[in-house]
C-alpha cells in the first residue's frame, strides 16, 4: 500500500471501531455494513468507507465488512498485534487506577513498573507489582525492555522526569500531568488533560442551556 500521511482525525477514529467491532465479535455478528456501523457509531457511512480506504478498504460492496477480519486488521494498524512494556510514574490515585485497569493487557500494553517518590509508597503492590522509588528509575530503565511511560505527577516534575525518561532511551510518553512537554521530535508524546475534556463538557452544557432557554 502507498504510504500516505494520515489525518489525526482519522486516526482519532480507529480506536472506536476497534471498540465496536469489538463488542459486535462478542455479540456473535459476523458482517455488517458500513450503513449499520454508523448507526451503532454515530459517524455517516460514507466518513467510515472514507476513513477505512486510508489502509486499503476491507469491505466489498453488497457484502459489507467481515467484523473479525476488519477487527483484526485495525488492531494491527494501531500496532495491537505485538506487546507494548510500560511504566507508571506516579503511584498516587491516578497513577494506581491505571495500574488496576486491566484492559491495558488485553490489548497488549504490559504494566512492568511503577515508580514514586513517597517512601510510605515503597514496596506497596499493586497488581503484583512493587511500588519503586524513583532512584531507582535509569538503572530499572536499562536492564528492562520498556517502549511507553505514563506520567501521572504533577507538572512541576513532569519536565524533569520527562527529560530523564528520554535520556534513558525511551521513546513514547503517556502525559497525565498538566503542562505540554517540549520533547525532541523522535519521542512521541500523547497527552491527556482531563480538566481540558471537562471544559469541553461544559461548553456543551452550556450551549445546550442557551438554544433551551434554560
Amino acid at each position: 500500500m502507498e504510504e500516505r500521511e494520515i489525518s489525526r482525525a482519522v486516526i482519532g477514529r480507529l480506536p472506536r471501531y476497534y471498540r465496536y467491532l469489538g463488542e459486535l465479535l462478542d455479540a456473535g455478528v459476523e458482517r455488517i455494513s458500513s450503513n449499520d456501523l454508523s448507526k451503532k457509531m454515530s459517524v455517516t457511512a460514507s466518513q467510515i468507507r472514507q476513513d477505512l480506504n486510508n489502509f486499503g478498504g476491507f469491505g466489498q460492496q453488497g457484502y459489507g465488512y467481515n467484523v473479525k477480519y476488519l477487527y483484526t486488521e485495525i488492531g494491527k494498524i494501531l500496532g495491537l498485534n505485538r506487546e507494548h512494556n510500560m511504566i507508571i510514574i506516579g503511584a498516587g490515585n491516578l497513577g494506581q487506577a491505571l495500574a488496576n485497569y486491566a484492559s491495558f493487557e488485553k490489548s497488549g500494553f504490559h504494566l512492568k513498573g511503577l515508580f514514586d517518590v513517597n517512601p510510605r509508597l515503597e514496596g506497596v503492590s499493586i497488581r503484583g507489582i512493587p511500588v519503586r522509588m524513583m532512584d531507582d528509575l535509569k538503572t530499572f530503565l536499562k536492564h528492562n525492555d520498556i517502549e511507553i511511560a505514563a506520567l501521572t505527577i504533577p507538572k512541576s516534575k513532569a519536565i524533569e522526569v520527562a527529560d530523564i525518561l528520554v535520556a534513558s532511551g525511551i521513546k513514547a510518553i503517556w502525559n497525565f500531568a498538566h503542562t505540554d512537554l517540549n520533547l525532541p521530535e523522535d519521542v512521541i508524546v500523547e497527552s491527556v488533560h482531563l480538566s481540558d475534556s471537562l471544559m469541553k463538557l461544559s461548553y456543551n452544557i452550556s450551549r445546550y442551556n442557551e438554544e433551551h432557554g434554560k
